[in-house]
């Protein structure tokens, strides 16, 4: 490859960056958007353009990976003009077409994260050097989304997250090359909290099984922040392993605790299982305190409701987004998943969707692939049309910022997919917060050269 920076090692320029070289006195002799533009990452260079979805294909998380594939998937053929076209009509950008990226027929290969934050990053690294993945788009964990986008950084290729709830995500762990349309823990615990007051009373005593790892953890803390604004005390939480399957060790105490409410900061398997096994334990028809127990999911899904089944009636949680919103984007988005699927979407499904269309639209309005000037199409970007309502795409974190749905496990489902109602909503005003308040820094979008 001839190298337009008078002789300078493919090395040297991801060791020191395009300012280290200019502070050298050594400048490209070209220097031009347009000439810098050809030296980046898996610069497309066919008539088509490969996309890297890294998702849980096992491990605790392998639902929410499975219905993550299928909405991807479909993102792809809606990109090329496959299909109804699904979201692409409602979406207020009016830069997809139907004809591909940048007139690029979409081309995707795929991995298995594990549920596992190294496993992440090696899949996410093999699509991009091996693969020649010009975006990646995946994880249903935020341990593993926070690994990837941490390598997708270092490689200069845009990270679109799936599912990721930590509020390290855009804070403390942000990246430049990282984007997050999925709500965070921080929000849950703004839209949940006054529900929980409204519904429990502001006298009650709280107990935490947390997932151990960073999602846990910033959920944790975000539901005893919002619970003890009401007036609840909190008993030490208890932090669990990911993928413990059986949970009778950590709930046993719970019984005789002083706890008349317990919070499962638990996803996918684990929720189903902490659960499933907590209403086995009588914890529903228990009293404490005088009170009626209760059990919060503080993020639930759709897979998870159905895996939990009867367990699930009655308990409160947040979602994203609900397959059953009666805006007209919503409806089309479930019908062309249900028309190829054979069931409605679920959170993930949707996020992923919608990240895929995100990419693909910021590389057409930015007019070319080049990461920094897609990173700057996404950036403060205003959107409507896909699901959410009104949206932004903050540019001091790359978080999205929308309405955020509080849903409770119906008591009568109406079907097998009829297993969450949502009983209120968080507006966009009141779920948004000062970037400060988690730290972090972004980093420069000096693109490498893989």
């Amino acid at each position: 490859m001839t190298d337009f920076r008078k002789g300078i090692s493919r090395r040297t320029v991801l060791r020191t960056g395009l300012a280290g070289i200019i502070a050298t006195g050594v400048a490209p002799t070209i220097f031009t958007r347009g000439a810098f533009a050809q030296e980046f990452c898996n610069m497309p260079k066919g008539d088509t353009v490969t996309l890297g979805f890294n998702m849980p294909l096992t491990g605790a998380y392998a639902d929410e990976g499975a219905d993550q594939q299928r909405a991807l998937t479909l993102a792809v053929e809606h990109l090329n003009g496959e299909g109804d076209g699904g979201l692409i009509p409602h979406f207020s950008s009016k830069a997809l077409k139907g004809s591909g990226i940048l007139g690029k027929k979409v081309a995707y290969v795929t991995g298995d994260d594990q549920t596992k934050a190294d496993a992440g990053r090696d899949s996410a690294r093999r699509m991009i050097e091996r693969d020649g993945a010009i975006m990646i788009c995946g994880a249903s964990s935020s341990a593993v989304a926070i690994a990837e986008q941490a390598l997708c950084q270092e490689m200069g290729v845009i990270y679109m997250a799936g599912l990721t709830h930590s509020n390290d995500t855009t804070g403390k762990d942000k990246k430049r090359y990282g984007f997050r349309h999925f709500f965070n823990a921080y929000q849950s615990g703004v839209a949940l909290g006054p529900v929980l007051g409204e519904a429990y009373g502001k006298d009650r005593v709280a107990y935490h099984l947390t997932a151990d790892y960073t999602w846990g953890w910033t959920q944790e803390e975000s539901m005893i922040k919002a619970t003890e604004a009401l007036g609840w005390k909190t008993l030490p939480p208890v932090r669990t392993p990911v993928g413990a399957g059986d949970f009778s060790q950590y709930l046993t105490p719970v019984l005789n605790s002083g706890a008349d409410v317990l919070i499962l900061n638990h996803y996918g398997f684990d929720m189903v299982n902490s659960l499933t096994q907590a209403v086995q334990f009588g914890l529903k028809d228990k009293q404490a305190n005088g009170k009626d127990f209760q059990i919060v999911v503080p993020l639930v899904s759709d897979l998870m409701a159905k895996g939990a089944g009867e367990a699930m009636k009655g308990v409160y949680g947040t979602s994203n987004w609900d397959w059953q919103l009666g805006d007209d984007a919503s409806k089309a988005f479930t019908k062309s998943f249900g028309a190829k699927y054979g069931q409605p979407p679920s959170q993930i499904a949707h996020t992923s969707y919608v990240q895929a269309l995100l990419y693909a639209d910021a590389v057409e309005r930015a007019g070319t692939f080049y990461p920094p000037e897609v990173i700057k199409a996404l950036e403060g970007f205003e959107f409507d049309g896909m699901g959410n309502g009104a949206t932004l795409y903050r540019a001091d974190d790359h978080q999205c910022f929308k309405d955020v749905l509080v849903v409770q496990g119906k008591q009568a489902p109406a079907n097998p997919f009829d297993l969450l109602e949502v009983v209120g909503k968080a507006s966009r005003e009141a779920v948004t917060y000062d970037p400060a308040i988690f730290g972090g820094e972004l980093g420069p979008d000096t693109p490498a050269l893989c």
